[in-house]
């Protein structure tokens, strides 16, 4: 299955084994809670969406690479001990508690989550003498003598011998009492989520154009050869640091990521051309409104591959303004919800009451987002986007209070005109930055209809907004006509997937 469907399927286990039934005990018991054990390819997401499914499910995470531990260090150090069988004194050894699972009591300290995931990568993978140790673990969910804490549930990863001449194989008694998933890349889950993380546009429309480069791994008489999509989405956001700090992408740098020659002098080739096509059909003048007959006529009579490498540079224009209003429209939500436990004669702003005034009162929400953000960043349960939008809120939070402080201003009519203020401020550049997005949108359309009228350009684009996360989101509020008439008309999905073999082979 694909890694979407695998964390779906994580998803599920979890939330059977954490229900109870009717007395408060799990309804599955913890002899019976399998654990998941995940077989594939290496860089395909394994690790990453245990650290989504912890944060969606505001569960704990603790996480191991067992090839980098000891068996000492997984079971824990020996000490002997003095006990008395029948009235004889004896020396016994026991072992002190394992690193693993020490690990997860001080997560439970930390962050009170009595509830979680203990994950444990390259399981397949240990030395011999720790080899016992994982099948045990796997079996009787202990290491050593100290068992993994009720509520905490096991996951480990490992993959298939093709990939890694280190693996064991399980026996047929450990794999009897696991729940195996075994996973495999599937380009189509990714692009949908290359999409919700900003990957860098020339990466999606390489993949798109050559699906399978995305995920290669073979072994030659020089060595592994490999592309995976860790390593794609890792040379992405090395990408986009290289281009704030106008410095050059090459194929030096590209193999360093992309460990296949061919492939990465492929890529950096594409790069390069990908870099002159924003500068020869100036998409910025676009997507502001200027259309020339010369680019348009240029463009009609490019190569397929030139002519999708542009729509991709404008569809990547528009989608960083649909992302940057999505998170504007989150950050007003916010601070709505703050703001609403300020507002006079409101049962939610009944808690002022406990405060010497509207300033100390804002001060203390001001606080408790700094405070609830530290919490879900030390717990693991704050993504990176969450966490922008924090410090974003207690960013503006901090400027009010330094404002009101200024003017001099607590009492709760002064605060609250104040707060009205700002929250229309905000509002006003959002509903700017809205509208601007959506004639940006209705350039684009002008654009590709005098380009390439209705031909499968124009069905490329439109497929790509009815799959782009925050494209999506933006039309859901903007009633564009051009995308709702297009979109009843024009071909999606595998038929879009149909049009591009078709035309790939016409211009071979």
């Amino acid at each position: 299955m694909n890694i979407k469907r695998a964390k779906k399927e994580i998803k599920n286990t979890i939330a059977a084994y954490l229900a109870r039934d009717e007395y408060g005990a799990y309804a599955i018991p913890a002899v019976r809670q399998r654990p998941v054990l995940l077989i594939g390819p290496p860089g395909i997401g394994k690790t990453q969406i245990m650290e989504q499914i912890s944060r969606e499910c505001r569960i704990g995470l603790v996480a191991y690479t067992i090839t980098h531990h000891t068996r000492q260090s997984a079971i824990g150090l020996p000490y002997i001990v003095e006990k008395i069988y029948d009235g004889v004194r004896m020396s016994v050894t026991e072992y002190t508690m394992s690193e693993i699972v020490a690990s997860i009591y001080d997560k439970i300290e930390a962050t009170g989550l009595r509830e979680g995931i203990l994950f444990i990568d390259e399981i397949n993978c240990v030395s011999e003498t720790l080899a016992p140790t994982m099948l045990q673990f796997l079996q009787a969910k202990t290491f050593g003598s100290h068992r993994i804490p009720e509520g905490w549930i096991i996951v480990a990863a490992g993959n298939p011998p093709e990939y890694n001449k280190s693996v064991r194989d399980f026996d047929v008694v450990t794999l009897d009492r696991v729940k195996r998933i075994e996973v495999e890349a599937d380009y189509s889950v990714w692009k949908e989520y290359a999409e919700s993380v900003n990957i860098h546009p020339a990466v999606t429309a390489y993949l798109n154009a050559k699906q399978e480069n995305f995920c290669r791994i073979e072994t030659t008489v020089d060595g592994k050869r490999f592309a995976t999509p860790r390593g794609w989405e890792d040379l992405s956001r090395l990408i986009e640091v290289y281009e704030r700090l106008n410095m050059a992408v090459d194929r030096d740098v590209v193999v360093q990521y992309i460990q296949h020659p061919a492939i990465a002098g492929d890529f950096a080739n594409y790069l390069e051309l990908y870099y002159k096509y924003e500068n020869d059909y100036r998409v910025d003048e676009i997507v502001s409104g200027v259309i020339r007959e010369g680019v348009c006529d240029k463009l009609a009579k490019a190569p397929f591959d030139e002519r999708l490498s542009v729509v991709s540079l404008l569809l990547a224009r528009l989608n960083g303004g649909f992302r940057a209003a999505a998170g504007m429209e989150d950050r007003l939500e916010r601070l709505q919800g703050i703001f609403a436990e300020m507002k006079p004669e409101s049962s939610a702003g009944k808690g002022a009451a406990a405060y010497a005034s509207a300033l100390e009162h804002l001060e203390a929400l001001a606080a408790g987002v700094t405070a609830e953000r530290r919490y879900r960043q030390e717990a693991g349960l704050l993504s990176r986007r969450e966490d922008h939008l924090s410090r974003d809120v207690g960013k503006i939070l901090n400027e009010t209070l330094q404002s009101l402080k200024a003017d001099h201003l607590q009492e709760e009519g002064p605060v609250w005109k104040r707060l009205q203020e700002i929250f229309e401020r905000e509002n006003g550049a959002y509903e700017e930055h809205f509208e601007n997005c959506a004639r940006m949108l209705e350039h684009v359309f002008d654009f590709l209809e005098a380009a390439f009228g209705t031909g499968q350009e124009l069905v490329i684009f439109v497929t790509s907004l009815n799959t782009g996360f925050y494209s999506v989101r933006f039309l859901q509020q903007y009633e564009c006509e051009r995308y709702f008439r297009y979109n009843k008309t024009l071909l999606f999905d595998t038929e879009e997937r149909d049009i591009l073999s078709q035309i790939r082979r016409r211009n071979a």
